[in-house]
C-alpha cells in the first residue's frame, strides 16, 4: 500500500488470521530486546545495530532487521544514518523495570516452551508447561531464585494498576486485620494499607518470596504496620477479619482451590470476609483480557478464569456465600464471599 494510503476498515478473513498467527514474533522481538538489553545499551544516546553487535554478540545484519522491526512497534526509532534511538516504550523494557521481568519470563524458555505443547492443554486438560519441564510452575519456582525473583517483580508489571484500582473501589477500612494471602512481596496490601489507615496487614506467602518483601514494606512506612508470615496456603491461613487474595484461586485446579478455601473458611473471624481479586470474565462473547489470561492459565500453571457463576459455584462447594462481584477500574474486580 504506497505511504499515506488510506488503509481498508477491516482485513478480509485470511489476513485477519495472518495478523493473528504473526502476532507471536511481536512476543519474541519484545523478549531479545530484553534479553539482549538493547533498551539499556541506547540510554546514553543512539547506536547503530553495527555497533551494538560485538557488544550483543549477534549478527549486524540480523540485528538490525530486529531492531527496525522493533523500532515499528514503538521501542526505537531509527535516523537516516540507521542508528536507533530510545524510546518511552522500550525504555520500559529496561534492566531491573517490571517490563523487563515481564519479557525474560514471559517471552523466555519457561513459558514458550509450555506454549508450544497448547495442543495437548486443550487435548488433555494438563498443563504444558509440566509435560515440557516435569515439575509444575511453582515446584520449578521454588529451586530457581533467580527465576522466582523475576516471576516477582513480573507479576508487579502485569498487575502494576489494579492495586491502586483495588484499594479504592472497596472499603477495608472496616477490617482491622488484613491477611493478604499469597501475597508475594507486599505490593497490594501496602497499597491498600497507604489508603486505608485503620487496618493492620499479614503478609503471607512461602519463605522465599517474602524474603523480599521488607524492603519494600519499609520504603512505604509500613513496617510497624504489616507482620510477615511465611507458610503454604495448602497448609494454613492466618487469622484475620479479611483474607484478600489476589490472582491465588486461578491458579489452581478446583481440588486445590477448595483447599485454600478451606483453610481460608476455618480461620477467618466471625463477620469475617473473603475476598478474591480476579479477572471475572463477561459471559457470552465480549472481549475480555481475562480470556487470554485463562489461556495462560491453561498452559502454565493449570488454573482457570471464572465467570460469576463459576466463581459461586466453586465458593458454594467450599462452604462460602458469594455475597457480591465489585468492579474496579481496572480489569480485576473483587469476588466477596462469606463463611455459608
Amino acid at each position: 500500500m504506497p505511504e499515506g494510503a488510506a488503509k481498508p476498515a477491516s482485513l478480509p478473513p485470511d489476513l485477519q488470521i495472518v495478523e493473528m498467527v504473526m502476532a507471536q514474533f511481536r512476543s519474541r522481538l519484545t523478549h531479545v530486546a530484553a534479553a539482549l538489553k538493547l533498551p539499556d545499551l541506547l540510554t546514553d544516546g543512539p547506536k547503530s545495530a553495527a555497533e551494538l553487535a560485538p557488544v550483543t554478540g549477534t549478527n549486524p545484519r540480523a540485528l538490525h532487521r530486529a531492531m527496525r522491526t522493533m523500532a515499528s512497534l514503538g521501542f526505537f526509532t531509527e535516523d537516516a544514518a540507521h542508528r536507533f534511538t530510545l524510546l518511552p516504550l522500550g525504555a520500559a523494557l529496561r534492566a531491573g523495570t517490571p517490563g523487563y521481568a515481564t519479557a525474560l519470563m514471559l517471552g523466555g524458555e519457561w513459558v514458550t516452551s509450555a506454549i508450544d505443547q497448547f495442543l495437548y492443554s486443550v487435548q488433555t486438560g494438563k498443563t504444558g508447561f509440566e509435560k515440557a519441564h516435569g515439575k509444575p510452575l511453582f515446584d520449578l519456582l521454588a529451586t530457581h531464585p533467580v527465576e522466582a525473583s523475576l516471576f516477582n517483580d513480573m507479576m508487579v508489571g502485569f498487575h502494576g494498576e489494579e492495586p491502586p484500582a483495588v484499594a479504592e473501589a472497596y472499603d477495608f477500612s472496616v477490617f482491622e486485620t488484613i491477611a493478604d494471602v499469597g501475597g508475594s512481596t507486599g505490593n497490594l496490601l501496602t497499597t491498600i494499607l497507604n489508603r486505608h489507615a485503620s487496618p493492620r496487614g499479614i503478609l503471607f506467602d512461602l519463605d522465599h518470596v517474602v524474603r523480599e518483601a521488607p524492603p519494600l514494606i519499609a520504603q512505604r512506612g509500613l513496617s510497624d504496620r504489616i507482620a510477615i508470615e511465611s507458610g503454604s496456603f495448602f497448609d494454613r491461613v492466618p487469622a484475620a477479619d479479611a483474607h484478600i487474595m489476589s490472582h491465588i484461586i486461578h491458579d489452581w485446579n478446583e481440588e486445590q482451590c477448595l483447599a485454600i478455601l478451606g483453610n481460608s473458611r476455618g480461620t477467618l473471624t466471625p463477620g469475617g470476609k473473603l475476598l478474591l481479586v480476579e479477572m471475572v470474565l463477561p459471559d457470552g462473547d465480549a472481549p475480555h483480557p481475562g480470556k487470554m489470561l485463562d489461556m495462560a492459565m491453561l498452559s502454565v500453571p493449570g488454573g482457570e478464569e471464572r465467570t460469576p457463576s463459576e466463581y459461586g459455584e466453586l465458593l458454594d462447594k467450599a462452604g462460602f456465600r458469594l455475597t457480591r462481584v465489585v468492579s474496579t477500574m481496572s480489569p480485576v474486580s473483587i469476588v466477596e464471599a462469606v463463611p455459608a
